[in-house]
């Protein structure tokens, strides 16, 4: 007999699920020499293994669009079960996995079902709490995301020096287990834990599931794509061009569809709402942004520095600490402000910090360095609530499964545009400012000019590419001040 406790417990126990997953996105970071190693594929050959990592994130966003979408028609609670499933699924083929084919397979399912689990958990915040208080609530889901993303690499060093890096995937399937089962006997029906009551809902129109299907392979294709296998040779994928042209065309189908069906899967009313189409932009523009703090800030830290890689792990930890404090002070100030505020608040002092880092030298103190990546981690926290309230604000109840999906999406879709492009910027611009040593002198002074000015061209770039970050979060903060409006400015369109 099921024991109906009160729908926002469900919410509490939704979010420790996205806590798992947000885990286990993270925790490749820390395992992938051992898993390398146990299928016998050599660590100097990492690009081989990409798809280990681009299949994770080609699952992630498809799975968003589709599976937000269903849930608007489903409820939430279904849809959580299932993917909560599937991301049980991913992770006994991992944990059994012997080749490379199989790891693949097994992430990839998990990156379906635990990319669904965010914006499913938004979604239910935002059916249980109305739009006054709904912003706390949306940072505090948000921190247990960013929370995860802190903790997954040190929980990958930690389990594969008990047991090995499968263990860290076994686990999973009793944690995936109690999830569920709690979820399962506490939830009192599809309706209490947010999203439609009935695939058939009366009055109300379901969403164009074909359409969201089209979508989320679309943007798969083109995460795939974006995604840089050989950093040091080329900037996309090798398979770049045909995976391009298949994301075009499903693209296409899906925007045909769009516009010649009389109910569209993006509401044509929704599609007229700056807070949305504000959300989504600025999102765009923080992932890619984000993804030169996450990236770069530890190529400086081994290249400039000349700090090894657990030093530069440090480094990157006080950035990913200051995330999830920002995101709860950013839901706490969207409850409180409206959206705008914060958002803008927070991506101007991100791109302030930008600027700082900008002017970061070899000798820079250690100690500052810290502080600074917090803060910057502080600042991006605080933008994810906002944006996330704003276009949750303009939406129907029956659209926050597909909201919450496109939102998140945008982020990283960002976050992978910006991996490529930095790829193609960062060669070109360090062979630019390279200059060659002088022929004349002993073997060994033309060493030390070499190094030399390798080190003095990696400044150079990476000044270069922080202030563009800094270009991205203050376009975004542009964006939000025209776009989100205060609290009360926001329509809502229910």
């Amino acid at each position: 007999m099921r024991q109906l406790l009160p729908p926002k417990f469900g919410l509490y126990v939704a979010a420790a699920g996205l806590f798992l997953a947000a885990l286990d996105a993270y925790v490749v970071v820390t395992l992938l020499p051992g898993m390398l190693a146990d299928i016998d594929l050599p660590v100097d050959r990492l690009e081989a293994a990409s798809p280990i990592i681009t299949g994770f994130l080609a699952g992630y966003v498809v799975a968003m669009p589709l599976l937000g979408a269903a849930s608007d028609v489903r409820g939430r609670l279904p849809v959580y079960l299932g993917s909560l499933f599937v991301f049980g699924l991913g992770s006994l083929l991992t944990a059994l996995a012997g080749s490379l084919g199989w790891l693949v397979a097994g992430r990839v399912l998990q990156g379906l079902g635990g990319g669904a689990l965010v914006p499913l958990t938004l979604a239910l915040a935002a059916d249980l709490y109305p739009p006054g208080r709904r912003g706390v609530v949306l940072g505090l889901v948000s921190g247990v995301q960013e929370a995860g993303s802190v903790v997954g690499p040190v929980w990958g060093t930690a389990v594969a020096l008990l047991g090995g890096w499968r263990v860290a995937f076994w686990l999973n399937l009793p944690l995936v287990l109690l999830i569920g089962a709690v979820l399962w006997r506490t939830t009192p029906s599809p309706s209490a834990a947010g999203g439609g009551t009935s695939p058939h809902r009366g009055e109300e129109s379901s969403p164009d599931l074909p359409a969201a299907a089209l979508l989320g392979l679309g943007l798969g294709a083109l995460s795939i794509a974006l995604y840089p296998d050989q950093p040091s040779v080329r900037a996309v994928n090798f398979w770049w061009a045909p995976l391009s042209l298949l994301a075009v065309l499903l693209l296409g189908a899906y925007l045909w569809r769009q516009v010649r069906r009389l109910e569209p899967l993006i509401s044509r009313p929704l599609l007229a709402s700056p807070p949305f189409w504000g959300a989504v932009l600025a999102n765009l523009l923080v992932g890619g942004a984000l993804m030169v703090a996450l990236v770069d800030v530890p190529i400086f830290a081994r290249g400039v520095f000349n700090v090894d890689q657990n030093a530069a792990g440090l480094l990157l930890t006080a950035f990913l600490v200051g995330v999830p404090l920002g995101a709860l002070a950013g839901g706490w100030a969207a409850g409180r402000l409206g959206p705008r505020l914060p958002a803008v608040a927070g991506l101007l002092l991100a791109g302030a910090v930008f600027l700082v880092l900008a002017g970061w030298g070899v000798s820079e103190p250690r100690t500052r360095a810290y502080l600074e990546l917090g803060v910057m981690g502080f600042g991006f926290g605080v933008v994810i609530a906002p944006l996330a309230a704003s276009a949750l604000d303009a939406t129907q109840r029956r659209e926050h499964g597909l909201v919450s999906s496109l939102v998140v999406a945008a982020r990283t879709l960002g976050m992978l545009g910006a991996l490529s492009a930095l790829t193609a910027f960062g060669l070109h611009r360090f062979y630019q400012l390279l200059v060659p040593p002088p022929d004349t002198g002993s073997l060994h002074d033309r060493l030390q000019a070499l190094e030399a000015n390798i080190t003095t061209a990696l400044v150079a770039e990476y000044h270069d590419i922080f202030r563009l970050a800094a270009a991205l979060c203050l376009a975004a903060a542009v964006i939000a001040g025209l776009t989100l409006g205060p609290r009360r400015a926001v329509k809502r369109l229910q």
